[in-house]
């Protein structure tokens, strides 16, 4: 495999920064995704028994110590709680469509090392096509040996701009396939909550008339 790559030419260099990049862009994503997994619909859900229980500080309380998009929705929910169910619903609107920016953040790095890897393999095989040719053209041979040696040496950037392409490809739908996972728990989570802000608001009405 190292001689492969050192057959390829100069431009395997770069298409294996772009990995290096892209690699380290979805290493990131993922640390930070599965970081904020324990904040979860069982965690909204003990959340809206300790509204129930102990009140709105203790709520905000079980959210400041967590980590997780869940856990900022539910803090800023709860900030607004005694404002109204209204007052909540509006925050999490605002609130929400930042979580989900902040989910994707990088993505579009991701997408970029993914579309460029293959180009500059092909950018590269054309490179090594010309040099290819000149060789033969130097030669004055069109023998068998001589054309195969030098084009399969050029496809070798293709080759691995692709297998670059196609690591970053799966390791993105699989970074993609977690953000999904994580809207929806916040979609349930945050739904569950403000149901939860306005029971209390309607027991506490009933409890003050």
């Amino acid at each position: 495999m190292v001689q492969l790559f050192i057959d390829g030419g100069g431009f395997m260099w770069p298409i294996l920064f772009i990995f290096i990049i892209g690699f380290v862009f979805v290493g990131e994503r993922l640390y930070h995704l599965i970081k904020g997994l324990s904040a979860n619909e069982q965690f909204a859900m003990d959340v809206a028994e300790t509204l129930n229980s102990s009140g709105v500080e203790e709520a905000k309380a079980k959210c400041d110590a967590a980590i997780g998009p869940v856990a900022n929705l539910c803090y800023n929910a709860l900030e607004k709680a005694n404002d109204g169910v209204d007052a909540a619903e509006k925050t999490l609107d605002q609130t929400g469509s930042i979580e989900m920016a902040t989910l994707e953040k990088n993505m579009t790095w991701i997408s970029l090392c993914i579309a460029t890897a293959p180009m500059l393999g092909f950018l590269g095989t054309v490179w090594g096509m010309i040099q290819a040719f000149n060789d033969i053209k130097m030669a004055n041979d069109i023998s068998p040996a001589v054309v195969a040696g030098g084009i399969s040496v050029a496809l070798l950037t293709t080759a691995f701009g692709l297998v670059v392409a196609v690591i970053l490809q799966l390791l993105q739908n699989a970074v993609m396939y977690i953000i999904d996972n994580q809207i929806v728990t916040m979609q349930k989570s945050t739904s569950m909550l403000v149901q939860s802000i306005a029971d209390k608001a309607r027991f506490t009405n009933a409890n003050q008339a």
